[in-house]
């Protein structure tokens, strides 16, 4: 089968076929849509190419066992909880085998590394989740917080009436808190 003929099947149309008939060619297909994704993934993390093209070899294997047992709804936002749980572990491993040594610099530069991986995974969380918000309430989120524009130049260049473009802010902000909540105690379990 070659991805080309399939990219009109959606990832949950891929997902039914395989569970239907058990063939993990469209398990290939799905998840050689979000190779990229989970190489940038590993990259942003593992900082390493040849670990991180390891790492998504491990992860399509993982995917592969996984899917098999369990039923996923959102294929691409499991993978991408899956590449960074992955990673997450790898570099807790790696901090383990560094705080073992006698070397005092190293232990305190393990304390530095939890607070980035905590920021990096608050800043995947945000990203991650503000791409499932509906266009209008992405579009004034990210105008808004992230280009710092006014509401009116918000309407200007959306259209948005401003009690929409208010509307859409105060929502999304609602929204984006639920989501966050929900994957991070997703990544807890």
């Amino acid at each position: 089968m070659s991805n080309t003929n399939y990219q009109h099947i959606s990832d949950t149309d891929l997902l039914g076929r395989f569970n239907n008939d058990k063939n993990k060619e469209w398990l290939g297909i799905l998840l050689e849509r979000y190779t990229l994704l989970l190489l940038g993934v590993c990259m942003k993390y593992l900082k390493n190419e040849e670990d991180s093209k390891d790492a998504v070899q491990q992860i399509f294997l993982k995917a592969l066992n996984e899917l098999e047992k369990y039923s996923v709804t959102y294929p691409k936002s499991w993978l991408y909880k899956v590449a960074c749980n992955h990673c997450l572990m790898k570099l807790r491993d790696e901090k383990q085998v560094v705080s073992l040594t006698e070397h005092s610099v190293y232990i305190e530069e393990s304390g530095d590394i939890e607070a980035i991986q905590s920021k990096e995974i608050n800043l995947i969380l945000l990203e991650s989740c503000l791409a499932e918000l509906n266009i209008e309430q992405q579009t004034c989120i990210t105008l808004f917080y992230l280009k710092k524009s006014s509401y009116q130049e918000i309407t200007q260049k959306t259209g948005y009436t401003i009690l929409q473009v208010k509307s859409n802010i105060q929502n999304g902000k609602r929204n984006l808190k639920l989501l966050i909540a929900k994957k991070r105690s997703q990544l807890n379990d």
